[in-house]
């Protein structure tokens, strides 16, 4: 009933061939030229339940207040509808403020979503702390690591990959204990003198 999320977003370049690759042969490879034509860029957002190995993906034309926001509103009532808090971990970036979802929505429907959140943010030089930074890496390596042109290829592409990845619920087995946080982040915690 209080699930702990993690989100993040990255930009995904949309890049075309300029050549007609040549295709695998016997005794050859695929060979690629490696120029390319850039077609523009999209936004992923991605949100896992790293505990349940449930991961979610959305990708928008763009990554803005606006979008951050539409995304929240998408966790809390499509994926976790029942869910009596959502605990959120995320960065620090400009967009992720309550006032985005102020930005999008009446003010009643705003505070209802926001009503449903925890919002835990990473320190600052310390995003790597989310683990939804581990799935995206995931996700580049297993799936989009290859040229693609549109943002409906890419989204077709991923809606596989999250498929694929859920039904095997895949969960991150998150080592990073308080002890070694305290070693690592030392300068984040207060000190005092005696």
């Amino acid at each position: 009933m209080r699930p702990v999320v993690c989100m993040d977003e990255s930009p995904k370049q949309l890049l075309g061939e300029t050549r007609v690759a040549i295709p695998m042969s016997k005794g050859h490879a695929r060979k690629c030229d490696y120029e390319y034509e850039r077609l523009g860029v999209c936004n992923i957002f991605l949100a896992n339940e790293p505990l349940a190995g449930f991961r979610t993906v959305k990708i928008t034309e763009s990554k803005c207040k606006v979008d951050w926001a539409e995304f929240i509103k998408e966790i809390a009532d499509e994926h976790y509808p029942k869910a009596e808090l959502i605990t959120l971990v995320m960065d620090n970036f400009g967009t992720h403020t309550p006032g985005a979802l102020y930005e999008r929505y009446e003010p009643e429907e705003a505070k209802r979503i926001l009503d449903r959140f925890e919002f835990v943010f990473t320190p600052k030089h310390g995003s790597w702390l989310d683990m939804a930074e581990i799935e995206l890496n995931v996700l580049n390596n297993q799936c989009l690591g290859c040229r693609i042109e549109t943002i409906e290829k890419a989204r077709k592409e991923v809606q596989a990959w999250e498929k694929a990845r859920n039904g095997f619920t895949k969960k991150i087995n998150w080592q990073f204990t308080t002890e070694k946080a305290r070693i690592k982040l030392k300068k984040l915690y207060p000190s005092y003198d005696r």
